[in-house]
């Protein structure tokens, strides 16, 4: 009994000595791991921003295999790897980020809207659209709604577009009448294009009521009028365009003027084309005028006169020497030059090879890229 209890007795020390220094260590051993896995981090870090990325990856993986639990580091490695385009790789990151248990669910959402983002810029959609969807009722729904958005007006799935946006409207993440009255008017031509023109009315309807001021809903109204020959109607909608979206109206000028003709209401259309034109004269009302008119005049080539005056446009320079010369003034004249001088300014410059700096004079060093012999010995006109 003596002797057992002497060993036990030197036992115990032994024993407590062999757990201290395992202990001893074991933290060692830690310690070096987690300085180590700092040093990877930083070393990664350093050459993403010298913009060494095999480098920067080679040790991010490396950082990743000293710390496999640190989610950063494989959420900056899936990015990475998202950005140099290799998808599948950064898809097997962000998944195997989900597939642990121990993840807190803020870490969860985040790795989800990551997969969605490797999924739409890999260009599978469909897989995209199902971790987007996935992302509802969590801190990333807005942004998941707008990535949607886009991936279904990507893929002209007007109504799915129109049913996302409304919903982000709804949310308060801002207005999008404008963009779901676009959705609908497109869901109009479609309709249109299949020969269902219930369909396609109604979808106007609901484009109105998205946008009431919105251009594009009246415009293509109107144009749907004329083209089943009800120009009365036709000609009330341009009206209606005229008054609420002068701007807009420019773009329906020639199938005004068609519409015009055939209600035989020439007069009157040019009556109120010209008003309009006194108030603000445009390249596209001032051909309307002309295309009513449907021969050369005095007042036409006065009208492109005094745009030119207010606008040395090319296009305005252009109509003037169309024009009989015997309606050409000295304005007309100065007016050309001053269009032709304005249009070639920006042609009568220098451009390095090297960095595309532009200048007036030619350098035989690039004061930007400080490159010698860079410059043409040619204006960009003369090229």
């Amino acid at each position: 009994m003596d002797f057992d209890l002497q060993w036990l007795l030197l036992g115990l020390p032994v024993a407590f000595a062999l757990g201290w220094l395992a202990s001893r260590l074991e933290g060692r051993q830690w310690r070096r791991e987690q300085r180590d896995a700092p040093r990877a981090y930083f070393k990664g870090l350093n050459l993403l921003l010298n913009e060494q990325q095999d480098k920067a990856i080679d040790a991010f993986i490396e950082a990743v295999q000293h710390d496999p639990d640190t989610t950063e580091l494989h959420f900056a490695l899936g990015n990475l790897f998202r950005r140099r385009g290799e998808f599948e790789r950064a898809v097997r990151v962000h998944q195997h980020l989900l597939q642990r248990g121990d993840l807190p669910a803020a870490e969860r959402d985040r790795a989800q809207y990551a997969l969605a983002q490797d999924f739409a810029k890999a260009g599978l959609f469909d897989r995209a659209e199902q971790a987007y969807r996935a992302l509802d009722g969590t801190p990333f729904e807005t942004e998941a709604r707008l990535a949607l958005l886009a991936l279904y007006e990507r893929a002209h799935d007007w109504r799915a577009a129109a049913e996302v946006a409304m919903r982000l409207e709804k949310s308060g993440t801002g207005s999008f009448a404008g963009r779901i009255a676009h959705h609908w008017c497109e869901l109009a031509l479609e309709a249109d294009a299949r020969g269902q023109r219930d369909e396609a009315d109604a979808a106007l309807q609901r484009a109105r009521e998205a946008a009431p001021l919105a251009p594009r809903p009246l415009l293509l109204a109107a144009q749907r009028l004329a083209r089943g020959g009800d120009t009365a109607r036709a000609l009330a909608a341009y009206h209606e365009l005229a008054q609420r979206q002068p701007e807009a109206f420019d773009l329906a000028l020639p199938d005004y003027v068609s519409c015009a003709r055939s209600a035989g209401q020439k007069a009157a259309a040019h009556a109120r084309l010209l008003e309009m034109a006194q108030q603000r004269p445009t390249l596209d009302l001032l051909r309307a005028l002309d295309a009513l008119e449907e021969k050369p005049s005095a007042a036409s080539a006065a009208r492109w006169v005094e745009l030119l005056r207010r606008q040395p446009t090319l296009s305005a320079a252009l109509a003037v020497l169309d024009a009989p010369r015997e309606t050409w003034s000295d304005a007309a004249a100065a007016g050309v030059r001053e269009a032709v001088a304005l249009a070639a300014r920006p042609l009568q410059r220098y451009r390095c090879a090297g960095c595309g700096f532009l200048g007036h004079q030619h350098f035989w060093q690039c004061p930007s890229c400080l490159g010698w012999d860079t410059f043409p010995l040619q204006r960009l006109e003369e090229l």
